[in-house]
C-alpha cells in the first residue's frame, strides 16, 4: 500500500488531494466571509478587521470545567474549557475533553449573536451521551476532534506491515470515528497560543495514541474475537485559534512515532453546525453548496462500493446553492441508485469528492473550497476550506428526540449538518482512494478553517 505523505520541495509533508499545506500559518491572508463565492459583500471589513485595524486583537481564556476519567491511564484528570473571543463579537468554547468544539457564537445581520453547533452543557453529558464506548452507534460525536480514523472502516479490519489489524464493531458491522474510545473520549493536554504577532488566539492540544490503541481481549464488547488496534505510536497535535476577521482555524499535526510501523490516519473535526442557531429548528431550508462534482456511494451498511459517481441529476448536485430539504425532495424515483442511497442513510450521510483546485476556488492558506452554508434570515454565513480530498455531508439522520443541547432545546433529525473534511471512508480498504497511510517516522500536517460572516 503505498504511502499517504511525499516531501515536497519546500521539505512539507502533502498526500492526494491536499494543497501542500505545512505548517500552520502565521500571516492572516484575505478574506473567509463569502457566501458562495469569494468578494462577497463586507469582505473589505473583515480584511480590515482581520489585520487588527479599528480594535484589538482576539483573546484566550481558561476555566476548569469537571473531571473525568482518562481512558488510557483510568485516572481521574481535570477538564478545562478555553475561550476564543474576537472583536467582531464571535466566541468559540472549547474543550480539553475529546478536543471538543462546544459552542460557537456569531453575531447576525442585526448583531445579535446565536451559538451556531450543537452542544452539550454539561461535561457529564459529554461523558455520558457524545460517544460513549458502546456497540450501538456510539453517539452524535457533537463537535469532537475525530481519530485515529474519523469515518468508517469496513467490519473494522485492514490490512497493513504484511498483517491484518482489527478494531472495535461501534457502527452495525463497521468500525466508526476510532472505535469504542475514539480521540473524542480522551483529556488532551493543553496551552493556549497566539500566533500571527497577536491576530490569531487559540489553544494548542496534544495526544499521544499508543500503539495498540483500541486493542482489546476476545470477549470484549465490540471484539469478540479480539482487537489488534491501530499499529504504531501516533502523536497529534491539534490547534485551534480565531482571527477577528471571523475564521476559525483547525491544524492538524499527526507523526507517527515508530521507526518500522505504518499507520492510518483520518482526522477530523464533527461539529454539527445550524446558522440559524443551535435552538432554533430544523435547517432544512438553510443554503449549501459542496464543490464536488462526484461523490462515494455506499453499500447497505454505508461503506462505500468503491465507485466514485457523478452528482449531475441527482439529488446529490449542491454544486449550485439548494437546501437539504429540497434536495431530499428531489428524490422522485425511489428505485434509483441516489434516491437509494438517501434511504440507506435515512438522508445525507456521504462523502464528496472535492473537486481539484483551481485560481477560483483557492482561499486562505491556500486552501481548497469545500462547502459554504448560509442563513437567510440573520445573514449569517460559513465557507470551508481545506486541503483534504473529500468531505462528509451529513444531516443529523439520527438525531431522534432523545437528546437535550446545551440551550435546553431537543434535537432532531435536520436540526443541523456537519463538513467533515476528510480524507475517503473506508480507505484502508480500497486501493483507488486516496491513501490514508502513515509510513514510519512521517508527519501529516493538514488544516481547515470554518470561516464565518453575516
Amino acid at each position: 500500500m503505498r504511502s499517504l505523505f511525499a516531501l515536497t520541495r519546500n521539505g512539507r509533508w502533502s498526500g492526494p488531494g491536499m494543497a501542500g499545506v505545512g505548517i500552520l500559518t502565521l500571516a492572516v491572508a484575505g478574506t473567509l466571509g463569502m457566501a458562495f463565492a469569494p468578494g462577497s459583500p463586507g469582505s473589505a471589513a473583515r480584511q480590515g478587521a482581520a489585520s487588527g485595524a479599528g480594535c484589538g486583537g482576539p483573546t484566550v481564556s481558561k476555566e476548569p470545567f469537571g473531571q473525568a476519567t482518562e481512558p488510557y491511564t483510568g485516572k481521574t484528570e481535570n477538564v478545562f474549557r478555553y475561550t476564543l473571543t474576537n472583536c467582531q463579537g464571535m466566541r468559540v468554547r472549547i474543550l480539553t475533553y475529546g478536543g471538543i468544539v462546544q459552542s460557537i457564537d456569531v453575531p447576525g445581520r442585526q448583531g445579535a449573536e446565536s451559538d451556531v453547533v450543537l452542544g452539550f452543557k454539561t461535561l457529564q453529558d459529554y461523558v455520558q451521551k457524545d460517544s460513549p464506548p458502546v456497540t450501538a452507534n456510539g453517539g452524535p460525536y457533537f463537535g469532537e476532534t475525530i481519530g485515529r480514523y474519523g469515518n468508517r472502516i469496513a467490519k473494522g479490519t485492514f490490512h497493513l506491515n504484511g498483517q491484518t489489524y482489527t478494531l472495535p464493531i461501534n457502527n452495525g458491522v463497521n468500525s466508526l470515528h476510532g472505535g469504542l474510545n475514539g480521540f473524542g473520549n480522551h483529556i488532551w493536554a493543553d496551552k493556549p497560543v497566539h500566533l500571527g504577532g497577536g491576530s490569531e488566539a487559540g489553544v494548542q492540544l496534544t495526544l499521544v495514541s499508543p500503539n495498540a490503541d483500541e486493542s482489546h481481549p476476545a470477549g470484549s464488547p465490540g471484539c469478540p474475537q479480539g482487537c489488534t488496534g491501530y499499529p504504531a505510536q501516533l502523536k497529534v497535535v491539534v490547534t485551534y485559534t480565531l482571527d477577528n476577521a471571523g475564521n476559525l482555524r483547525i491544524h492538524y499535526t499527526a507523526t507517527n512515532q515508530d521507526p518500522a510501523l505504518s499507520t492510518v490516519v483520518n482526522l477530523t473535526n464533527h461539529s454539527y453546525f445550524n446558522l440559524a442557531g443551535e435552538g432554533s429548528g430544523s435547517a432544512a431550508d438553510q443554503p449549501i453548496m459542496i464543490n464536488a462534482d462526484s461523490y462515494t456511494p455506499t453499500d447497505s451498511t454505508q461503506i462505500p462500493t468503491g465507485a466514485i459517481d457523478p452528482v449531475a441529476g441527482t439529488p446529490f448536485d449542491f454544486t449550485q446553492p439548494r437546501t437539504i430539504a429540497s434536495g431530499i425532495e428531489d428524490c422522485t424515483q425511489p428505485n434509483s441508485l441516489s434516491c437509494q442511497q438517501l434511504l440507506i442513510a435515512q438522508g445525507y450521510d456521504h462523502n464528496w469528492v472535492l473537486n481539484n483546485q483551481t485560481a477560483a476556488s483557492t482561499g486562505p492558506d491556500g486552501l481548497n473550497l469545500a462547502a459554504t452554508a448560509l442563513d437567510p434570515g440573520s445573514g449569517r454565513k460559513l465557507t470551508v476550506w481545506t486541503d483534504q480530498p473529500g468531505v462528509q455531508f451529513y444531516t443529523s439522520n439520527f438525531l431522534n428526540g432523545t437528546l437535550v443541547g446545551i440551550s435546553g432545546h431537543i434535537y432532531r433529525q435536520t436540526q443541523a449538518y456537519t463538513f467533515e473534511t476528510q480524507h475517503f471512508p473506508d480507505s484502508p480498504n480500497q486501493p483507488n482512494f486516496p491513501s490514508t497511510v502513515l509510513g514510519p517516522g512521517k508527519t501529516l500536517n493538514s488544516e481547515t478553517i470554518f470561516a464565518f460572516s453575516s
